[in-house]
């Protein structure tokens, strides 16, 4: 919006809009776990309940909380490239450690990212095989947010890890949001954290909580990373009331994830049987999915402003550009907020947005419908 005074949302399909993360809501319910009589940074504190819960979640040996994913990720791939002696890593071009952290491994820690398979598509064996230097890690972003949610089928996965693992470097699960992977692979998270040296967990983007990430491992790559952690500035005493949050998640909203799957499927089908948009993966591989729309960015970014501005309706977090300038995209991550939404309510919203972007003035043509495009 042009105004800084946004308008109130109402509903929203956005995974993090502010109807359910409002302070008083989310410290009631973190209250209701508090003990008075318990030190909040003891051992029995909610950061070292989090850590040990989370480590028997994954079936590792320990577990250690972080402030954020990005120091999370940072350091344990920090810690395998000193043990090999190998500065490189490999992990999608779209990764999350290079797309949103401003090359933080390089900047901070000296390592490079070496981007490995196409833009659009899932790593494969095949692209690992290719690589052809030593790596000290290859990182799996499960699932991979940028393109859609997608997911290697697990046979593929395993195949990926044993050929990193045979060549002598580590593997690291991008589990940011594994409670939705798991609603596709249905095998334990142990199992699946199992393939894998280290595991990175998000605290807010499943579990809803305020912020902060767990890194799980062996216990002494876990002791390494408390070093490491102290050393930029991640060891903060007090982090008992971001933990409480994450409780209150795995606590209510982990077991949701099922439905939420569910849910995306009914939207991803009725936008598709519609036709005016187009929902990817058909179906879903997790609650998460991407809707691309035959419309500039800009001029459905205006459409959502005025939805939001008359209905009080919250589209998305952002709207994602395409090399076709016609054409772009926003992601839908099913939670309790998509839950009241039925199917045929997006399907109504997208062609409302749709109908407005094609009047907005300057919206450029998709390429398809260009002369070029129709030769």
């Amino acid at each position: 919006m042009s105004d800084t005074t946004l308008p109130p949302v109402r509903r929203s399909l956005f995974l993090h809009a502010p109807i359910r993360r409002k302070p008083r809501a989310m410290l009631e319910q973190m209250l209701a776990l508090v003990d008075d009589d318990t030190p909040p940074d003891g051992p029995d504190g909610p950061v070292a309940v989090l850590e040990r819960r989370l480590a028997d979640l994954l079936g590792k040996e320990s577990a250690l909380f972080f402030p954020s994913g990005t120091m999370a990720q940072q350091v344990a791939l920090r810690l395998h490239a000193d043990r090999r002696g190998r500065r490189t890593f490999a992990a999608h071009p779209q990764s999350h450690l290079d797309v949103w952290e401003e090359q933080g491994y390089n900047a901070v820690h000296g390592l490079r990212l070496r981007s490995t398979g196409d833009l659009h598509e899932l790593m494969t064996a095949g692209d690992l095989a290719a690589i052809g230097e030593p790596l000290a890690a290859v990182v799996w972003e499960l699932p991979q947010r940028d393109i859609g949610g997608q997911l290697p089928e697990w046979p593929d996965l395993c195949e990926q890890v044993a050929l990193v693992r045979a060549t002598g470097a580590a593997a690291h699960l991008d589990g940011a949001r594994l409670w939705e992977a798991q609603t596709y692979y249905r095998r334990p998270f142990d199992e699946i954290a199992a393939l894998f040296d280290t595991a990175y967990v998000s605290l807010y983007k499943s579990l809803q909580g305020v912020r902060g990430a767990v890194l799980a491992s062996d216990a002494a790559t876990v002791d390494a990373a408390r070093v490491w952690r102290q050393r930029l500035g991640g060891g903060i005493r007090d982090a008992w009331p971001l933990a409480l949050a994450a409780l209150v998640g795995l606590d209510t909203l982990a077991a949701r994830m099922p439905a939420y799957r569910k849910h995306a499927i009914a939207i991803a089908a009725a936008i598709n049987a519609d036709g005016a948009a187009h929902a990817y993966p058909d179906p879903p591989q997790t609650p998460l999915f991407h809707i691309h729309l035959p419309a500039s960015r800009r001029a459905v970014e205006q459409a959502g402003e005025q939805i939001l501005a008359e209905h009080g309706i919250q589209l998305w977090g952002r709207v994602r550009s395409a090399t076709d300038p016609g054409r772009c995209s926003f992601e839908i991550s099913v939670g309790d907020n998509a839950m009241e939404f039925t199917p045929g309510e997006v399907v109504t919203l997208v062609r409302d947005v749709l109908a407005r972007a094609s009047s907005h003035p300057g919206s450029p043509p998709s390429l398809a419908d260009s002369p070029q495009g129709s030769s």
